[in-house]
Protein backbone atom coordinates (compact mmCIF):
# COMPACT_ATOMS: atom_id res chain seq x y z
CA UNK A 1 0.00 0.00 0.00
CA UNK A 2 1.58 3.49 -1.37
CA UNK A 3 1.48 6.72 0.84
CA UNK A 4 -0.94 8.23 -1.80
CA UNK A 5 -3.55 5.35 -0.84
CA UNK A 6 -3.11 6.48 3.24
CA UNK A 7 -3.41 10.23 1.90
CA UNK A 8 -6.77 12.43 3.62
CA UNK A 9 -6.30 14.81 1.18
CA UNK A 10 -8.21 14.85 -2.19
CA UNK A 11 -5.82 13.32 -5.23
CA UNK A 12 -7.29 15.09 -8.43
CA UNK A 13 -4.21 13.24 -11.00
CA UNK A 14 -3.06 10.24 -9.25
CA UNK A 15 -0.95 9.58 -12.07
CA UNK A 16 0.72 12.84 -11.86
CA UNK A 17 1.11 12.56 -8.15
CA UNK A 18 2.25 8.98 -8.20
CA UNK A 19 5.49 10.36 -10.62
CA UNK A 20 5.88 13.25 -8.41
CA UNK A 21 6.04 10.98 -5.46
CA UNK A 22 8.55 8.16 -7.12
CA UNK A 23 11.27 11.30 -7.47
CA UNK A 24 11.33 12.90 -5.01
CA UNK A 25 14.53 12.55 -2.92
CA UNK A 26 14.91 10.71 0.03
CA UNK A 27 14.22 11.57 4.26
CA UNK A 28 18.68 12.09 4.52
CA UNK A 29 18.86 14.08 1.28
CA UNK A 30 15.88 16.30 1.78
CA UNK A 31 17.52 16.75 5.50
CA UNK A 32 20.93 17.61 4.13
CA UNK A 33 19.14 20.21 1.67
CA UNK A 34 17.22 21.76 3.74
CA UNK A 35 20.27 22.28 6.31
CA UNK A 36 22.05 23.44 3.18
CA UNK A 37 19.15 26.60 3.05
CA UNK A 38 19.15 27.37 6.56
CA UNK A 39 22.95 27.66 6.51
CA UNK A 40 22.38 30.12 3.19
CA UNK A 41 19.72 31.77 6.16
CA UNK A 42 22.12 33.72 8.27
CA UNK A 43 23.30 37.07 6.84
CA UNK A 44 26.87 37.00 8.18
CA UNK A 45 27.16 33.06 6.73
CA UNK A 46 25.76 34.51 3.54
CA UNK A 47 28.32 37.67 3.65
CA UNK A 48 31.03 35.07 3.73
CA UNK A 49 30.20 33.06 0.89
CA UNK A 50 29.19 36.15 -1.41
CA UNK A 51 32.80 37.08 -0.63
CA UNK A 52 34.16 34.20 -1.84
CA UNK A 53 32.27 33.96 -5.53
CA UNK A 54 35.47 36.65 -5.70
CA UNK A 55 37.82 34.13 -5.27
CA UNK A 56 39.43 32.04 -2.24
CA UNK A 57 40.31 34.42 1.19
CA UNK A 58 41.88 33.69 4.31
CA UNK A 59 39.76 33.84 7.47
CA UNK A 60 41.44 37.30 8.87
CA UNK A 61 39.66 38.91 5.34
CA UNK A 62 36.69 37.24 5.33
CA UNK A 63 36.25 38.37 8.98
CA UNK A 64 36.48 41.52 7.90
CA UNK A 65 34.09 41.23 4.73
CA UNK A 66 31.55 39.68 6.58
CA UNK A 67 31.53 41.98 9.35
CA UNK A 68 32.19 39.28 12.38
CA UNK A 69 34.70 38.67 14.86
CA UNK A 70 38.12 36.23 13.43
CA UNK A 71 36.14 33.94 16.12
CA UNK A 72 32.62 34.08 14.61
CA UNK A 73 33.62 33.64 11.21
CA UNK A 74 35.85 30.69 12.14
CA UNK A 75 32.83 29.45 13.58
CA UNK A 76 31.09 29.97 10.44
CA UNK A 77 33.27 28.68 7.88
CA UNK A 78 33.30 25.29 9.49
CA UNK A 79 29.90 24.55 9.55
CA UNK A 80 29.81 25.05 6.36
CA UNK A 81 32.82 23.12 5.68
CA UNK A 82 31.04 20.31 7.64
CA UNK A 83 27.95 20.17 5.05
CA UNK A 84 30.32 20.33 1.97
CA UNK A 85 30.09 24.27 1.45
CA UNK A 86 32.92 25.57 1.43
CA UNK A 87 36.60 23.68 1.23
CA UNK A 88 39.88 24.89 3.53
CA UNK A 89 43.49 25.25 2.06
CA UNK A 90 46.11 25.51 4.98
CA UNK A 91 49.40 27.86 4.40
CA UNK A 92 51.13 27.32 7.70
CA UNK A 93 49.09 28.75 10.49
CA UNK A 94 46.74 30.35 7.83
CA UNK A 95 43.39 28.62 6.83
CA UNK A 96 42.42 30.18 3.03
CA UNK A 97 38.90 28.89 2.25
CA UNK A 98 36.66 29.20 -1.04
CA UNK A 99 33.12 27.56 -2.27
CA UNK A 100 33.69 24.05 -2.40
CA UNK A 101 32.25 23.42 -5.93
CA UNK A 102 30.24 24.56 -8.92
CA UNK A 103 26.89 23.99 -7.54
CA UNK A 104 27.31 26.42 -4.50
CA UNK A 105 28.35 28.98 -6.88
CA UNK A 106 25.17 28.31 -8.99
CA UNK A 107 23.12 28.36 -6.04
CA UNK A 108 24.68 31.63 -4.96
CA UNK A 109 24.10 33.24 -8.58
CA UNK A 110 20.43 31.72 -8.86
CA UNK A 111 19.71 33.06 -5.42
CA UNK A 112 21.35 36.81 -6.17
CA UNK A 113 19.41 36.94 -9.40
CA UNK A 114 15.94 35.81 -7.88
CA UNK A 115 16.50 38.59 -5.47
CA UNK A 116 17.42 41.24 -8.19
CA UNK A 117 14.70 40.72 -9.98
CA UNK A 118 11.53 40.06 -7.84
CA UNK A 119 10.18 42.44 -5.09
CA UNK A 120 9.32 40.08 -2.03
CA UNK A 121 6.83 40.74 0.47
CA UNK A 122 8.13 40.61 3.79
CA UNK A 123 4.55 40.47 6.05
CA UNK A 124 7.25 38.98 8.92
CA UNK A 125 9.52 42.24 9.16
CA UNK A 126 6.59 44.77 9.37
CA UNK A 127 6.01 46.23 12.20
CA UNK A 128 3.08 46.19 14.76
Amino acid sequence: MSAIDHCTARVVDADRVASVVSRMPTEADLADTADVFGLLADPGRLRLLLALLQGELCVCDLAVVAQLSESAASHALRLLRAHRVVAVRRAGRMAYYRLDDAHVRLLLDLALAHTEHTEAVHPEREAP
